[in-house]
């Protein structure tokens, strides 16, 4: 009962990242050709790529999509380079902004927090897929200065971020760029491509969650096995698709399923999951790690179901 549980969120939570990134490349091409040739829908640039996002799925394995996301790294680097430039030019001083946010500002920033530093599906996928399996959990291994260098950018892009543009911030700083410039709107450009092509990345993990443990197991040998799974494929890249174009608020999705699934599989379980493992006589001196575990659950608990209330109410309130 619980794994199935565990992998409902996990496949909930990839595959939100998946409409997240439609929503993005849809919204950064959408600006850059409304203002060189006419304005589009954002929906119409989502129904656009729908086709080459289902040919980059049928990319069945990992290895192979390395390379392509290695060059989303190398090129969203460069356009982080560039966006910060436009953050640092004229940045007002501090005190110019709000420097105090309201209580359900700052529930949806827990979302989006752990929406952006959470990448648990991936992460497992990763670690699977390392030639040194052992070399990424060590106290300074592949995941501790990923994430420690990871942490530091997010944090200084979105707290300049914030202080350049204050409550005009949109989902993505770089929606925020000016429309009149070439290297910006080349930012937006090469952030599309980059999300674009790390789309099948993030979608892996769900493909396979749903087609080892519980499609393939019911086919069998069925001859037609390849042609089914790659049905599936295209039917989890439409499902993605079809929520994007009917709820196409980034910002509020980017927080929905932060909220909704990381504080369940990034806080809540783990916790519990390490209860059950140290039970009854391992928990250390006065029974601390008991204790810490109990209040970790119950933090990611209510940030589940705070979170959640308060993305899904701030998705409502959109539409009025």
């Amino acid at each position: 009962m619980f794994w199935p549980m565990v992998d409902g969120f996990l496949i909930l939570y990839q595959l939100g990242i998946c409409c997240v990134y439609i929503m993005f490349v849809a919204s950064s091409i959408k600006q850059v050709v409304d203002f060189y040739w006419m304005v589009i829908d954002v929906r119409i640039h989502m129904v656009i790529i729908l086709l080459p996002l289902i040919l980059l799925s049928f990319i069945r394995n990992l290895k192979r999509l390395a390379p392509v996301s290695q060059f989303a790294n190398i090129i969203t680097f460069a356009a982080i380079g560039i966006t910060m430039y436009y953050i640092f030019k004229d940045l007002p001083p501090m005190d110019s902004v709000e420097m105090v946010g309201t209580a359900s500002g700052f529930i949806l920033y827990v979302g989006t927090t752990l929406f952006a530093l959470e990448a648990v599906g991936v992460v497992i996928a990763l670690e699977n897929n390392m030639q040194t399996p052992k070399s990424f959990g060590k106290p300074w291994g592949v995941l501790n200065k990923g994430m420690t260098f990871i942490v530091i950018l997010y944090t200084a892009v979105g707290f300049f971020g914030y202080i350049k543009y204050g409550s005009a911030a949109l989902g993505s700083v770089t929606l925020n760029l000016p429309n009149t410039d070439i290297l910006a709107q080349s930012v937006k450009l090469i952030f599309a491509i980059a999300i674009f092509i790390t789309y099948a990345l993030q979608g892996y993990v769900a493909i396979e969650i749903i087609w080892n443990t519980y499609l393939k197991p019911v086919i069998g040998n069925n001859k037609n096995v390849l042609f089914i799974e790659y049905v599936m494929r295209a039917i989890i890249v439409i499902s993605t698709f079809i929520l994007a174009v009917l709820i196409p608020r980034l910002e509020l999705f980017i927080s929905l399923f932060g909220a909704l699934c990381l504080s369940a599989l990034g806080i809540a379980f783990p916790a519990l999951i390490e209860i059950c493992v140290l039970w009854p006589h391992s928990f250390g001196k006065f029974k601390y790690i008991l204790i810490k575990d109990i209040l970790l659950f119950i933090v990611g608990i209510l940030a589940l179901f705070i979170g959640t209330y308060t993305s899904i109410y701030g998705i409502v309130k959109s539409f009025q």
